[in-house]
């Protein structure tokens, strides 16, 4: 019997949230150039040099970072950062999910506890079945196999252990794969950016701007940065996540073994009342 589904929705406003901070996150001018242009407003030069440098007049404004980094990034980096965003609310989803509580339910193993102290076994088996967790299903697969004796239950247990563990990796999975494409898709885009400089120094017949080639320079530096910017903490939490499954699935095992073992000799004693009749 595989473990119930549960409906996993990450809230739509969150993610929208998480967008606007990752955006605002590179929200900032340069300020070297805006300090330059306050000072040249506050300190205007003479009539005489502005006649002979008509030239510094014509300056280029300054462009505003946030904008060169979507201009540059393209396609490829608007990619990533959806991936970004998917990537972090995954991982505060599993934050949420995998843990102790959600895993192992103090309040059903008190119940079963109670259960137990009063021989309520058809009650144990509905508690623990009605209950979602992982917890609550090893426990109701032990109790059917305690039909067909001790060892039977604790094997029923053990395979339905493998199928939660396998269940709580797959949530973890994307991790994994966020961790290795995020290198990848920064290649890609540093092979664009290096094949658009050399197609400029290659096809230029007079004499080719620095701006045009330092532009594909810059799509292939910054779309390898945000890359690896991503694959990091992909591959950090992917190993945060994998230990706590590992020792969630055990604690899990151990827990339903132990109560499986002390219903199946709670159900061979016999009452005290009979014991002293």
């Amino acid at each position: 019997m595989l473990t119930q589904a549960r409906q996993r929705q990450f809230p739509v406003w969150l993610m929208l949230v998480l967008l606007v901070v990752s955006m605002s996150t590179f929200t900032f001018s340069q300020p070297t150039a805006v300090r330059a242009q306050a000072e040249e407003a506050a300190n205007p030069a003479p009539v005489g040099d502005a006649a002979k440098k008509p030239a510094a007049a014509a300056a280029p404004q300054p462009k505003n970072f946030l904008w060169w980094i979507i201009v540059t990034s393209g396609p490829i980096g608007a990619f990533l950062l959806a991936i970004s965003i998917y990537f972090i609310a995954t991982v505060m989803q599993l934050f949420m999910e995998l843990r102790a509580p959600l895993v192992l339910p103090p309040e059903l193993i008190e119940e079963c506890e109670k259960l137990l102290a009063k021989r309520d076994f058809n009650a144990i088996y509905k508690v623990a079945k009605e209950n979602t967790s992982e917890l609550g299903q090893l426990i109701a697969i032990g109790m059917v196999g305690l039909s067909s004796g001790l060892s039977d239950a604790r094997e029923a247990i053990d395979r339905q252990g493998e199928v939660m563990t396998v269940d709580m990796e797959r949530r973890i999975s994307m991790l994994a794969v966020i961790g290795t494409l995020g290198p990848l898709i920064g290649l890609l885009g540093t092979l664009k950016g290096m094949i658009g400089s050399f197609s400029v120094i290659a096809l230029s017949d007079a004499q080719m701007k620095a701006s045009e080639v330092a532009g594909g320079i810059s799509e292939a530096l910054l779309l390898t940065f945000e890359g690896v910017i991503l694959s990091v903490p992909a591959i950090y939490f992917f190993a945060v996540f994998k230990n706590r499954v590992s020792s969630l699935s055990v604690q899990a095992l151990n827990t339903a073994d132990e109560f499986i073992r002390r219903l199946h000799a709670a159900a061979h004693k016999k009452p005290a009342a009979e014991a002293a009749s």
